[in-house]
């Protein structure tokens, strides 16, 4: 082994065994994902060989999952004092989503959805707009981005869709406090298999329910122009 090998990985040798750019691998040093390097001089630092498996893992759960970087810092914290983590990143996966396509910054998002500055600004001022990573925008967030530049062509005001933030918030709480209670006593595993049963039945439920009270709604109203019932 040579003196270089045994004081650790080059960044070259660390990007080669990854696949990953030097760009990513010093993002996942500021992220406190990976350990900081030891420097040696200017421009001379060294990495923990471990960095490779490291970075690999971090790799595999960015490229299949939307795993906020946060849950993969705490994944990596169980990891790390010796705890199995495959229940909980099949939570997240389940929670997250998959990969649904390249992330976008900012510019690229009001491209594709048409929104300006200021409407970007103000929704994520809101919480109207709220990706799960600053400046990185999923496809999910590409489409309501669309719904709400349509609203704001004909008129409608940031202030005027308030009232979905306020019912989200009310309807996850409630469903929160649930899961809690369900699941208080149960040993890590078993309570990972609950919360994803719990959060597939959730999402059945938003939406029948929610869909279901707007038919009926609109099937009770005489007219499109039904003021009693449609309001």
């Amino acid at each position: 082994m040579t003196k270089q090998n045994e004081k650790g990985l080059r960044m070259r040798e660390l990007t080669e065994a990854t696949g990953l750019p030097k760009s990513t691998i010093l993002h996942y040093v500021a992220q406190g994902l990976l350990p900081e390097p030891v420097r040696t001089g200017r421009n001379m630092a060294f990495y923990d060989p471990a960095c490779i498996e490291r970075a690999r893992y971090i790799k595999t759960i960015q490229s299949q999952y939307s795993v906020p970087l946060e849950k993969i810092r705490k994944l990596l914290s169980l990891r790390d004092e010796g705890k199995e983590t495959a229940s909980l990143v099949e939570l997240n996966r389940v929670i997250f989503g998959a990969v649904d396509g390249p992330a976008l910054d900012v510019e690229g998002f009001r491209k594709a959805t048409g929104l300006t500055v200021e409407q970007v600004s103000e929704l994520l001022a809101a919480r109207l707009l709220m990706p799960l990573e600053k400046g990185s925008f999923r496809q999910d967030d590409v489409e309501a981005g669309r719904v709400y530049a349509g609203a704001f062509s004909r008129g409608v005001k940031v202030r005027d869709l308030a009232f979905y933030l306020a019912l989200a918030r009310e309807l996850v709480d409630g469903e929160m406090s649930l899961r809690r209670r369900l699941t208080a006593n149960l040993p890590d595993e078993q309570d990972a298999r609950l919360t994803m049963e719990l959060t597939r039945g959730a999402r059945v439920l938003r939406a029948y329910v929610i869909d279901r009270v707007f038919q009926h709604r609109v099937a009770a109203a005489r007219s499109l122009k039904d003021e009693e019932v449609l309001g």
